[in-house]
């Protein structure tokens, strides 16, 4: 078993959409942060072994990124759909969790 030790990880979520708003937008930059905000924050400063789902799941980059993709994608705005959350834990070390999707946001 590896020893307890520390990493900082860089999450990146993108979105997709069919159409942009009288604005110019897809959707508001600002609701995408809050929901990885949301996602993360259980984790900050904390040990991920210790906070669920990773008390039972091993806390892969891969699994983290899942993770963070189901807690923000209620946070998405009708019009755009989440299509990947990536989970970086060093240069060149990334893990991507992309759903399959039937569809394009509508």
């Amino acid at each position: 078993m590896e020893e307890l030790h520390g990493h900082h990880f860089r999450v990146r979520a993108a979105v997709e959409g069919l159409e942009l708003d009288a604005e110019g937008l897809l959707c508001d930059f600002h609701l995408l942060e809050r929901g990885l905000d949301e996602a993360i924050r259980p984790f900050a400063g904390r040990t991920v072994n210790g906070t669920p789902p990773f008390d039972r799941l091993m806390p892969t980059a891969e699994a983290m990124a899942k993770h963070f993709f189901d807690s923000m994608a209620p946070a998405v705005p009708a019009g755009a759909r989440l299509v990947e959350v990536a989970v970086g834990e060093a240069p060149g070390c990334t893990a991507i969790y992309r759903p399959r999707h039937s569809e394009p946001a509508r």
